[in-house]
C-alpha cells in the first residue's frame, strides 16, 4: 500500500489549524472526554463558531457558497488534527450529514439555485439534515423502497416510511429516495428529493435503542410537500445521486478515521495494565492484531486521499474500508469486554459520547459503562451502511472481477 504523501499545501494547512485548534482550546486540556457533560454542548457550540469564522466548517466547499474554498487533503488534515486533539470537526450531530454527504453531492449534483439556497444554510445551522435512504423493507436492498412521490402541480407529494435516521430528532430537513415512475425497473424510476420536516404531514419518532437512547429516529410522510424544485440530479435518476452519496459518505477521511481508533485502543491498552493482564500472551496478541487493522486502514485512507485528490471520485475501493471498518469495531469491543471481567456486572463510570464511532480524548479508560456501550453500539456496525455481505459482494464483483452472486428477479 503506497503511503500518503502530503502535498506543502496540506503541511501548511495543517499548521493553520493547529494554530486554531491552540487559540480555542483552553489550558489543561484533555479532549472532550473529560468535559462535564453540561459543559459540552455550549462548547461545541462555540467550536462551531469559531470554526465557521475560519472558514474550516466546509473547508472543502467552494468559497462562493461560504466553504474554505480548499480541497480533499486540506479536509482530511482537519480531521485529522482534531481527532487527535479530542474534539469533533464536525460539531453538531447534523453535521456529518449535512458536510459530509449532502453538500458535495449537491456540488456535483445540484442546479445552481439548489446551492445558493441551501449551501449557505447548512453551513449557518439554519438547516440541519437527516439521511432519509432506510425503510422498514430495503435496508441494504435499497431499491426496494416504498417511499413514493407523485407531481401535483408545483409539489411533489410524498407518502411513506424512511427508518434509522441517525440525529433525526434534531434534524429539519430530510434527503431522501422516493419511487418517482413506479412503471420503471426498481432500479429506475427513483429520484432524491429535499423535503422539510416541520410541516404537516411528516411525524418523526424516536427509536430507543439497546442502551437506552434515542439516537435514530423514523419519518412517517402523509402527503407531505416538497417544491418541484427540489430534485436532485433529475427526475427518476435518484440512483445514480444515491450510489454518488455513499462514496462521499464513506470519503476522505479514512486517515483521521484511523487515528481515532488508534487513540481508543491507546485507552484500551491502558485499561489492559489497569486489569494486570499486560504480560497475558493472548490478550497481547489481539490488542497487537487491533493495531494491525488500524495500520491497514490508515494506509487505504491515504490511497483513498490519493485517489480523490487525483481524480476526484471514488470507486467501490470505499467497500474495504467499510468492511473493515464495522468489523473492527466489533473485534475491539469485545476484546475490551474480555478485559473488564466481572466488571460488567455492575457498569459504572462515564458514558460513550459517539455511539457510532471512536470515543474522543480524554474519556476514562477504566470506565465498564463505556465500553460496555461502545460494544452494544458495535452490534449493528456491520449491518448500517450497507451490510458486510452486500460489501463482501462489491468487493468480489467489482474489484476483484469474480463473477456475479445470482439474483432472483422481483
Amino acid at each position: 500500500m503506497t503511503p500518503v504523501t502530503e502535498p506543502t499545501s496540506g503541511a501548511q494547512f495543517r499548521d493553520e489549524v493547529r494554530t486554531v485548534l491552540k487559540r480555542f482550546l483552553p489550558e489543561g486540556w484533555a479532549g472532550l472526554g473529560a468535559v462535564p457533560v453540561e459543559q459540552r454542548t455550549p462548547l461545541l457550540e462555540d467550536w462551531r463558531r469559531t470554526l465557521l469564522s475560519e472558514g474550516l466548517l466546509a473547508v472543502g466547499w467552494p468559497t462562493e457558497y461560504g466553504g474554505g474554498g480548499r480541497g480533499v487533503v486540506e479536509e482530511s488534515v482537519l480531521a485529522e488534527e482534531c481527532a487527535l486533539a479530542g474534539i469533533p470537526s464536525q460539531p453538531h450531530p447534523n453535521d456529518l450529514f449535512g458536510f459530509g454527504m449532502l453538500g458535495p453531492t449537491l456540488l456535483q449534483w445540484g442546479t445552481d439555485e439548489q446551492k445558493d439556497y441551501f449551501l449557505p444554510r447548512t453551513l449557518s445551522g439554519e438547516i440541519a439534515w437527516a439521511q432519509g435512504y432506510s425503510e422498514p423493507d430495503a435496508g441494504s436492498d435499497l431499491f426496494a423502497l416504498r417511499t413514493r412521490a407523485r407531481q401535483v402541480d408545483d409539489h411533489w407529494v410524498v407518502n411513506g416510511q424512511k427508518i434509522w435516521q441517525t440525529a433525526g430528532l434534531t434534524a429539519n430537513w430530510i434527503f431522501a429516495l422516493a419511487r418517482t415512475d413506479p412503471g420503471l425497473p426498481r432500479n429506475q424510476g427513483i429520484s432524491f428529493l429535499l423535503i422539510p420536516i416541520d410541516q404537516p404531514g411528516v411525524e418523526v419518532r424516536g427509536i430507543r435503542n439497546i442502551t437506552g437512547y434515542e439516537e435514530f429516529a423514523e419519518v412517517f410522510f402523509h402527503d407531505a410537500r416538497t417544491d418541484l424544485t427540489n430534485v436532485v440530479g433529475g427526475v427518476n435518476n435518484g440512483a445514480r445521486v444515491a450510489l454518488t452519496l455513499l462514496g462521499y459518505e464513506r470519503g476522505a477521511n479514512g486517515v483521521a478515521s484511523a487515528e481515532a481508533m488508534r487513540l481508543e485502543l491507546d485507552r484500551l491498552v491502558v485499561l489492559v495494565k489497569a486489569k494486570g493482564l499486560a504480560r497475558d500472551g493472548h490478550v497481547r496478541q489481539r490488542v497487537a492484531q487491533c493495531y494491525e487493522v488500524i495500520h491497514c486502514l490508515r494506509s487505504i485512507g491515504a490511497r483513498t486521499l490519493n485517489e480523490l485528490a487525483g481524480a476526484g471520485t471514488l470507486g467501490p475501493e470505499s467497500s474495504i474500508s467499510k468492511l473493515m471498518t464495522a468489523e473492527y469495531c466489533q473485534t475491539v469491543t469485545e476484546l475490551a469486554l474480555d478485559v473488564l471481567g466481572d466488571d460488567l456486572l455492575v457498569p459504572q463510570g462515564a458514558d460513550t459520547i459517539n455511539p457510532m464511532s471512536a470515543q474522543p480524548r480524554g474519556l476514562d479508560p477504566l470506565s465498564s459503562l463505556a465500553w460496555l456501550n461502545d460494544f452494544l453500539h458495535a452490534r449493528p456496525s456491520t449491518v448500517y451502511g450497507g451490510s458486510s455481505e452486500i460489501q463482501r459482494n462489491t468487493i468480489a464483483e467489482q474489484i476483484l472481477g469474480l463473477p456475479r452472486e445470482p439474483r432472483g428477479t422481483r
